[in-house]
């Protein structure tokens, strides 16, 4: 039977080699919550077997049922009819595959049904559905929304949606973009307004490009402040599916066909309040979007696994002067290039859920605590910090590179590729997305510059760099030592010239460079684990060292001409 976990090498190596021994305990009340729950572990050994178990179950469902009908499910996609939107039979099959598997509510408390797994967990999932059905991700991937009540909605709310979600009666959507704001969510306008007789509030405004916006319970962006217009007077909603919440239209889309994206109405909307006023963007939008992060990075993860997956096979099969093309130099080399790419991306993608696994859990344990340590505290800002800056980095690293293979898979396939017969084609548009949507990758470059410039991973790099090597990987720790060095330079030499614009234009090269570096050291860790994985750290670091000498001299030319004359140059 095929298995999207068993037949993934590098995805059993992750769970094996992750070290989430603090991760666990914190999660768990160093393991206190066994004694009131049966589905809590009683120790790590128990918590990680039973991840690989609902691994191995997700796998065979995503490879078994998933799989063989995305095709169809993209062809034919979600009806929509007077209003209401109908997911295809075969999407509602996927689903309720994944609902009697019990992971509707993978992160959610043992209390509310939930599984109460890392984050790193679920993305592993969320890598796999994704590997299957792009477009089934971004429902299965909407459990943010159960988490975001989870953390800042009331106890009353959470006991009226939280066990829902987990057993997949309620979906939920997130509803930030509007007609006139993309990414500038500070200038929303949906407007929320409150009956002083009764304190109930209602929503007044349009929405669009709401991915899933036709579902049972949404989390709403609004304007509750009145003569405000800034990001000070957004306040977060829940509201339920109801006739005053009209879906005008679903979107036409290149790809992801199977998960309606709606254009939505609101008409005096009957809605609750979620956390404080004046909080929706500062804190629960951006708690929000920082899931939404690395639940994309896992997307397009997933389905960079599924074009490598299909090139290969293709490769092999496919004959060409005798022989099969992947003997061919110009076609194998660029599946090891793809190879390398996903296994570079998947190291970074699960170092930054460990970071944010232990980001949560301290500040978890700083909210529940009356008097935190002085310890507890420089841990919880340590990991905020350091999960800033990864998220950020993953979600840029790893939908560039889903493009990249996806593009390259087409081209192994030739004409064929080109063709909806073959799955290559509908991986290509399905790729396209994952690097605009919850951020762009150049909003994500603006994201993660800040803990480059402030160097809020170098404890980390350092840890890394005092691993001990010998032979060809002492070499590979050598040549990163060396960029490093570089690295720390340029970064001072940015800093220092005080020049905004040059700071935003160099942003780029700086972000590639530290992730160069930091994800040639990850990559140099595993190898030492594993000696199978020496090649592919060696292909990595010798391939980036060129990319990175290139952004490096850039960064110290200091040549603002391109900034004096960019006008001039774009009008050419």
């Amino acid at each position: 039977m095929a298995n999207f976990y068993s037949d993934n090498k590098d995805l059993r190596f992750t769970l094996g080699n992750l070290d989430m021994n603090e991760v666990v305990a914190l999660r768990e009340d160093n393991y206190r919550k066994a004694e009131k729950y049966d589905t809590a572990p009683l120790n790590y050994e128990d918590a990680v077997d039973n991840y690989r178990r609902v691994l191995e179950v997700i796998g065979e469902i995503c490879a078994e049922n998933i799989e063989p009908r995305a095709r169809e499910v993209d062809e034919a996609g979600p009806h929509f009819e007077n209003g209401k939107v109908t997911y295809h039979p075969l999407t509602q099959e996927n689903l309720k595959n994944l609902a009697q598997a019990g992971v509707m509510g993978v992160m959610l408390p043992h209390c509310y049904g939930g599984l109460n797994f890392p984050v790193s967990i679920y993305t592993m999932m969320t890598e796999m559905v994704s590997r299957a059905d792009a477009s089934l991700q971004n429902l299965f991937g909407l459990q943010d929304i159960a988490e975001t009540i989870c953390e800042f909605g009331t106890e009353e709310q959470r006991q009226a949606y939280l066990p829902r979600f987990a057993t997949g009666e309620f979906d939920g959507s997130m509803d930030l973009t509007e007609p006139d704001s993309g990414s500038d969510l500070q200038s929303v306008r949906l407007r929320a307004w409150q009956d002083q007789k009764t304190g109930q509030w209602y929503l007044n405004g349009m929405k669009r490009f709401i991915t899933n916006g036709c579902a049972r319970v949404h989390l709403v962006l609004a304007r509750s402040e009145e003569n405000s217009s800034d990001g000070r007077g957004l306040s977060m909603f829940i509201c339920d599916s109801c006739p005053q919440l009209v879906v005008r239209r679903i979107e036409n889309k290149l790809g992801i066909h199977g998960v309606a994206t709606c254009e939505l109405q609101y008409n005096d909307v009957p809605a609750q309040l979620c956390g404080q006023r004046r909080r929706g963007l500062t804190k629960y939008v951006m708690s929000l979007m920082n899931g939404a992060r690395v639940a994309i990075s896992a997307q397009a993860l997933g389905i960079a696994e599924a074009a490598y997956q299909e090139a290969k096979k293709y490769a092999e099969e496919r004959e060409q002067f005798k022989q099969s093309i992947d003997n061919f130099p110009a076609v194998y080399d660029m599946l090891v290039e793809m190879k390398t790419k996903i296994l570079a991306a998947r190291t970074l993608l699960y170092e930054t859920t460990r970071a944010v696994d232990l980001r949560n859990g301290y500040n978890h344990l700083i909210n529940k605590s009356d008097q935190p340590s002085p310890e507890l505290r420089n841990k919880m800002k340590y990991w905020n910090r350091v999960a800033g800056l990864l998220t950020p980095m993953s979600k840029a690293l790893t939908t560039e590179v889903a493009n990249q293979v996806a593009y390259d898979a087409i081209q192994i396939h030739g004409g064929t590729g080109f063709m909806k017969d073959f799955n290559v084609e509908r991986f290509y548009r399905d790729a396209r997305i994952t690097n605009i949507y919850e951020g762009t990758t150049q909003l994500q470059i603006v994201a993660a510059i800040g803990g480059v410039i402030t160097r809020a991973n170098d404890e980390r790099i350092k840890e890394l760099l005092s691993l001990k090597y010998t032979g060809k990987l002492l070499r590979l720790k050598e040549h990163i030592i060396g960029m490093y060095d570089e690295h720390l330079k340029a970064v001072k030499y940015v800093a220092e010239k005080k020049d905004p614009q040059y700071h935003d234009l160099m942003a780029r090269s700086l972000v590639d460079n530290e992730g160069y570096i930091f994800i040639g050291l990850l990559m140099l860790r595993d190898a030492h684990k594993d000696s199978e994985r020496e090649a592919l750290a060696e292909c990595y670091i010798l391939k980036a060292i060129p990319e990175f000498k290139k952004r490096q001299l850039r960064i110290m030319s200091g040549d603002v001409t391109i900034i004096d004359n960019h006008r001039e140059i774009i009008d050419y």
